[in-house]
């Protein structure tokens, strides 16, 4: 072989050995620079999210009417904005601030806005990207700033336990029900937890069902619940929920208003609610007649398992109005759930307030006037402070005898309010 033709082929040999060379380094290149990037950033204009929420709301003359705007933020335009004027006061995340380029940000409307809505409608924050201009991270960020606002600037008024006046008001309306020194009805909802961590599914489970959490609440007849008691597992029942439940703490510690009423022609000192056939017999907790017999035992458990109903209303109407609470909830931290379950509550409570003239309450008017002879009455304590026997107490609102006392007195009272009304 002549040397030239060695020459070409050293050369189509290094030829083919640089083409690997180059075809290696380029894919090492391209495996690194393929790697996923950071998303670019999405100008959404945010400013004319504010503006078109404005034209459809809150202008002088807005697109959608009152009625529209009740059915979508689930309350009254000067609730909501009373909210709004609040939570832009006195939460910092709410203030409408400029950014280092002088744009402005977000508007306390549109923060606002999306949370109620995601609690309205219990979809992802997603949902309302292309109306209020805003990010899901961010909308979820909104909801979690909007829970912890309402309960810091609202939770002392609007889930506290019954002042003097408030049991009063309570006490009255059982009256005219036919029951003296009822103040409210008890019972428990379970929320389904989707995603429940995978090790505490049997914990939060209940036989071949899927995960839920408790809620315990006390409701009147006006819908207001009085009481939450939120966060429990699913697998206890309401008996078990009781035991843990604070609901007697103020009796047991002496901070609950006094109260007596008569039934009867006996006189009691302790107010009781109206519960189903899974409480126990307490004195200050009240169930129907199983298997009622004779027409006053009828009579009783027919107003009785009637009057119970407030509480599932309350939960009905709770659920109706924040789709969140109805739907599984999504979220892995069970701290945050209960925080949406809590503000829920709060914002129920401040529309029944706002609407409650507009419901179609029992007339309690002669004991207004004092026209009629109270026999249930509610005061403060004395501001003296006296260390109370708990462990007497205990025992007095667990007293089954009295229960039994009390019960056969109300069976009395009811037939001879409403005796009548089956002839």
């Amino acid at each position: 072989m002549s040397s030239s033709s060695s020459d070409e082929a050293d050369e189509v040999f290094d030829e083919l050995v640089d083409e690997v060379v180059d075809n290696f380094i380029d894919t090492v290149i391209d495996g690194q620079t393929n790697k996923p990037k950071r998303r670019a950033y999405i100008e959404r204009d945010r400013e004319l999210g504010h503006i078109r929420l404005c034209n459809d709301y809150f202008s002088n003359n807005p697109t959608y009417t009152q009625d529209m705007f009740r059915r979508r933020f689930r309350m009254n335009k000067p609730l909501f904005l009373r909210i709004v004027d609040r939570l832009s006061t006195e939460v910092p995340y709410f203030q409408k601030r400029r950014d280092a380029t002088g744009r402005n940000g977000l508007s306390p409307l549109q923060k606002c806005t999306a949370a109620i809505r995601m609690l309205a409608y219990g979809q992802s924050g997603d949902t309302y990207d292309e109306y209020l201009r805003m990010a899901d991270s961010t909308s979820r960020l909104c909801l979690a700033k909007f829970t912890d606002a309402i309960i810091q600037l609202f939770g002392d008024e609007y889930l506290r336990t019954p002042t003097a006046e408030d049991l009063q008001r309570l006490l009255d309306i059982g009256e005219v029900r036919g029951f003296s020194g009822m103040i409210g009805s008890i019972d428990c909802m379970h929320w389904e937890w989707k995603s429940c961590p995978t090790a505490w599914k049997g914990q939060f489970t209940r036989g071949s069902g899927k995960p839920t959490i408790v809620l315990e609440a006390v409701a009147s007849q006006d819908l207001w619940i009085w009481h939450v008691f939120s966060g429990l597992p699913g697998t206890l029942n309401d008996i078990n929920i009781l035991d843990r439940s604070p609901v007697f703490d103020d009796i047991l510690h002496g901070r609950a208003p006094k109260v007596k009423f008569k039934v009867n022609n006996h006189t009691y000192r302790m107010a009781y609610y109206l519960t189903d056939g899974i409480y126990p017999p307490w004195a200050t907790i009240f169930q129907s007649i199983p298997l009622p017999q004779g027409r006053k035992a009828h009579k009783f458990a027919e107003m009785q398992e009637s009057a119970r109903k407030d509480v599932e209303r309350a939960f009905g109407v709770l659920q109706s109005r924040f789709a969140i609470v109805r739907n599984p909830a999504l979220q892995w931290d069970k701290e945050r759930i209960g925080k949406v379950m809590i503000a829920c509550v709060i914002l129920h409570n401040m529309i029944v307030e706002d609407e409650r003239d507009g419901y179609a309450p029992i007339d309690i008017s002669e004991f207004e006037t004092g026209q009629s002879s109270r026999s249930s009455q509610a005061r403060s304590r004395d501001s003296v402070n006296v260390t109370p026997d708990m462990l007497a107490m205990r025992r007095e609102v667990r007293d089954s005898d009295k229960h039994h006392r009390l019960k056969a007195d109300l069976v009395e009272n009811i037939w001879q309010m409403f005796g009548d009304e089956d002839e």
